[in-house]
């Protein structure tokens, strides 16, 4: 078995340096391979829902929630003329792909429903409520709920989400929740983000993939590249196994990323274009 396929997914995630306490008895190359195809779902579908809060922090903090959530309707209306956008008080609600025009925002193209709830808007801190359904892009589908709340004194957001999800290329389904902790990179949040926390999450059952956790640390995620420059996941699966998925930046086109279980361990090196050097053999 090869595991690039199931990493190069985990390379498009919009979606953890030292191993915690990983046994030496860790996942077999099969089971590593069905942790990296999890973590590949599972991130497409926070990176789905990730670029479509991006979208929403559009507006002038400070003023009534009503006049926040108008600012943002004409802030969606303005960037994705695909969008059919009504506004209830302090509820913007989008239709993405209702009309003609360009759908894409950052790399993602959208289509179903998105209604957004600015819940408070003042000096310190801005509260907004976000519910998805039938939302898609190129890959995935999510239905779920967020509430994000960011804390402006110390430039971040807090994202807590229960979702489902299914994968549009075979139906592959799972659903869970998360709590992370979003911050701008030194360039800004138009750079990319940082991103800590917990996620966790059950998968189909025929599959055996009920409880997978996973450990978000020190990740930064920059818009330009295929998987994030730096930080590591650790994923225990249902099983109760431990994976260490460890990301180093090489150069501007290139970066490694290493899976440790047990004492084995798999390194590969992603370009920007998405290609994969893998020189890793199945022992």
């Amino acid at each position: 078995m090869n595991l690039r396929p199931y990493v190069l997914a985990a390379a498009a995630v919009v979606a953890p340096a030292a191993l915690l306490g990983c046994p030496a008895d860790g996942m077999t190359l099969a089971e590593a391979g069905q942790a990296m195809e999890e973590v590949a779902i599972e991130s497409q579908a926070s990176a789905l829902t990730n670029g479509t809060i991006d979208l929403s922090t559009n507006f002038t903090i400070g003023q009534a929630v009503e006049h926040a959530a108008a600012e943002l309707k004409t802030f969606v209306e303005t960037q994705l003329p695909c969008a059919e956008v009504t506004l209830a008080s302090n509820t913007l609600t989008v239709e993405y792909g209702a009309k003609e025009g360009n759908c894409t925002y950052k790399g993602q193209t959208y289509s179903g429903k998105h209604a957004i709830t600015v819940s408070k808007d003042d000096e310190g801190e801005v509260v907004v409520d976000h519910v998805w359904t039938s939302m898609k892009n190129q890959k995935i589908e999510v239905n779920g709920t967020a509430t994000v709340r960011w804390n402006l004194e110390d430039p971040s957001r807090r994202v807590v989400h229960d979702l489902s999800w299914t994968r549009l290329s075979d139906g592959k389904h799972g659903e869970g929740s998360g709590d992370i902790v979003q911050k701008p990179l030194e360039g800004g949040v138009i750079e990319g983000i940082s991103i800590e926390g917990d996620r966790a999450w059950d998968g189909d059952a025929d599959d055996g993939a009920q409880g997978w956790s996973l450990v978000v640390d020190k990740v930064e995620v920059r818009w330009v590249d295929p998987i994030p420059q730096a930080g590591s996941y650790y994923l225990t699966s249902p099983n109760g196994k431990e994976a260490t998925l460890t990301f180093t930046r090489i150069d501007e086109d290139s970066i490694e990323a290493k899976l440790v279980t047990g004492r084995k361990e798999w390194v590969f090196v992603v370009h920007k274009s998405g290609a994969i050097e893998d020189n890793n053999t199945d022992s």
